[in-house]
């Protein structure tokens, strides 16, 4: 697919401390998403996009024992949602007994975005999501 030349995209980024990360990443990312219009025009996809932060910034922390760096990145067709740890073990899908109270993050990713992926980096590991809105609200 060709892009056009003068489309513009936005991004956003924000590092997240363990100690007060996951809730400062949710209002942070919903104040961004609010200035694309997004609570008006997608008020469901920008609840999941929400979720699917709050989920990836606490695996970061939890599982990665890491600060998390938040990307945002709008290129007018996907919300492209990064988050960034120290560890370089790539996440695993598990499966979570009906009791378990952990376990489903990724799963509940995979059912929120429209795509997502891991990817190694020198210093860590990035997981990203892509959420795209409706056609009326691309725009």
């Amino acid at each position: 697919m060709v892009r056009d030349p003068s489309m513009k995209a936005v991004g956003w980024a924000r590092s997240l401390p363990i100690s007060n990360g996951v809730k400062t990443a949710r209002d942070w990312t919903r104040e961004h998403l609010e200035t694309l219009g997004w609570a008006r025009t997608a008020p469901d996809l920008m609840d999941s996009v929400v979720l699917a932060v709050s989920e990836m910034v606490t695996n970061a922390h939890v599982h990665a024992r890491s600060d998390a760096q938040l990307i945002l990145a709008w290129d007018e067709e996907c919300l492209h949602v990064t988050v960034h740890d120290s560890s370089p073990l790539l996440p695993e899908q598990r499966h979570a007994g009906d009791s378990a109270l952990g376990g489903r993050g990724l799963l509940l990713i995979d059912a929120l975005a429209d795509d997502w992926e891991t990817r190694p980096c020198p210093r860590g590991k990035d997981v990203t999501a892509c959420f795209q809105p409706p056609p009326s609200t691309k725009g």
